[in-house]
């Protein structure tokens, strides 16, 4: 007798199957109580960090990790941020993806498991229907049950818990865009902007559908993780794994000892179904790997605990890999090898992308210099014969500071360079933003003038010796 699968096959004339309501049992053992730790450090990081105090200086938002979206600032820590910056944010996302293969060529879907959002607030919204309507078999018994008092209670602390935690999820992914102290008062008070409220409902309502109703169909049908690992698992990746070797073949408990007892043959798995019950997904393990499978171990907890009851040893379902399973079955030594070709191959790559954004970072210019040519008129011919050009220069200062720069130019021709509303060739820009200058430059008269000169403006922080140039061209008849 196995029991019924978890996905039901689909009838003529539907185009997907509907899904069966899964009840995972609670287990304990080591990958279980990895996963609470997980679950607790990553809830309390998501949660805590908006409220982290970072002190920048003077007028500058004191807040550790804050997007803010009005100056375009993006500040975590002793890090700034800006829009010109946007080659970091693309360099952490390719860091992001080189790190999540790495992962999956040592042991799989590891980060399904138990670093996915979807994973953490599905286990902690599991966590809490349990605390409402108790464990497997209390559930299964509540969903048949008639409408009562007790099951009327039950339901509705459960969905009260669950909108609880899912308005909170979305009310502290707001305060990453604001200070988080203010905004919690603004909000409190209906004081707070009106985007404020509308993302907190979106993220409200799907935290509360994704985790609490979706769970395991956001991995099978949504996430497109589940396809692309198959590209990325080798024979060597480590799994979740059912050792066939040696838990075949299957039978009870008696009928196990006394196949042994008459030495013959006999597998340790008692099909017992423990590791169905425990999987949040519903597969059973031993029919091999599966696209729905997270590799979060539950499985693997729930028949150590079984083994254990039968004296057996541990491990009869465990993190493996398909080239360990067929060398046992052949009487050959396992043998693992999590340094490889790809292996090595990752991470030399992510060694490689992550050097070059922390040099980067840290030889990053905190000034920057644009300049734009008139385009109407490109040249004014003045009384003395002098020729002049216009120009608007766009001074970046990314220092907490304010700061006067001097501008100089650069040019095979002897001109002269007057800020228009100026002091001298000063350019003042204050902290922590840009500036924009009209510039002047003309040449003097009689002198000999190509169509289109080279010229290069330089500012100069005195105190610091920050250079900047930008490059552009002195138009003449």
């Amino acid at each position: 007798m196995r029991l019924a699968s978890a996905r039901p096959a689909p009838t003529e004339g539907q185009l997907y199957a509907a899904r069966e309501k899964i009840h995972p049992a609670s287990v304990r053992g080591t990958f279980r109580t990895v996963k609470w730790a997980i679950l607790s450090v990553a809830l309390a990081v998501y949660y805590g960090l908006p409220f982290l105090r970072w002190e920048r200086g003077a007028e500058q938002p004191s807040q550790a990790v804050l997007l803010d979206l009005d100056k375009g600032r993006f500040y975590f820590f002793f890090i700034e941020l800006w829009p010109q910056d946007v080659t970091y944010v693309m360099g952490l996302l390719i860091l992001a993806a080189l790190v999540l293969f790495a992962m999956n060529a040592v042991a799989g879907r590891v980060w399904c498991g138990y670093l996915c959002p979807q994973t953490v607030w599905t286990d902690l919204f599991m966590a809490v229907e349990r605390f409402a309507e108790g464990d497997r078999r209390e559930r299964q018994k509540l969903d048949a049950a008639p409408w009562t008092a007790d099951k009327i209670w039950r339901r509705t602390l459960k969905h009260a818990l669950w909108i609880l935690i899912a308005w909170w999820t979305g009310g502290a992914w707001v305060l990453y865009f604001a200070d988080a102290p203010t905004l919690v008062v603004q909000l409190a008070a209906f004081e707070a902007p009106t985007a404020a409220y509308a993302a907190i409902g979106i993220l409200t309502a799907t935290t509360y559908v994704l985790a609490g109703h979706m769970r395991e169909q956001v991995c099978t049908y949504m996430c497109p993780w589940p396809r692309i690992q198959g590209a990325l698992t080798d024979r060597h990746s480590l799994a979740i794994t059912y050792r066939y070797d040696r838990g075949e073949p299957r039978g009870s408990a008696k009928k196990a000892a006394a196949l042994r007892a008459a030495g013959r043959p006999a597998g340790d798995c008692v099909d017992c179904f423990q590791c169905v019950a425990a999987c949040p997904a519903g597969i059973d393990i031993r029919d091999g790997l599966q696209m729905e499978c997270i590799q979060c171990g539950l499985c693997a907890d729930a028949c150590n605990t079984v083994m254990r009851k039968l004296g057996r040893p541990e491990g009869l379902i465990a993190y493996d890999t398909d080239a360990n399973c067929q060398a046992r079955a052949a009487g050959a030594p396992a043998v693992y090898k999590p340094v490889r070709v790809r292996t090595l191959l990752y991470a030399a790559m992510i060694s490689a992308v992550g050097g070059i954004m922390l040099y980067n970072l840290a030889t990053r210019d905190l000034t920057g210099l644009s300049a734009i040519h008139d385009r109407n008129p490109l040249f004014v011919t003045l009384a003395d014969g002098s020729i002049r050009n216009g120009y608007t220069l766009r001074v970046l200062n990314k220092r907490p500071i304010e700061r006067a720069f001097t501008l100089g130019l650069d040019s095979p021709l002897p001109l002269r360079a007057e800020v228009v509303g100026g002091s001298g060739n000063t350019l003042r820009v204050p902290a922590d933003s840009t500036q924009e200058f009209r510039v002047l430059v003309f040449a003097p008269p009689r002198a000999k003038l190509d169509r289109s000169t080279e010229l290069t403006f330089v500012i100069t922080d005195p105190t610091t010796g920050d250079r900047a140039a930008a490059d552009d061209h002195f138009k003449a008849p």
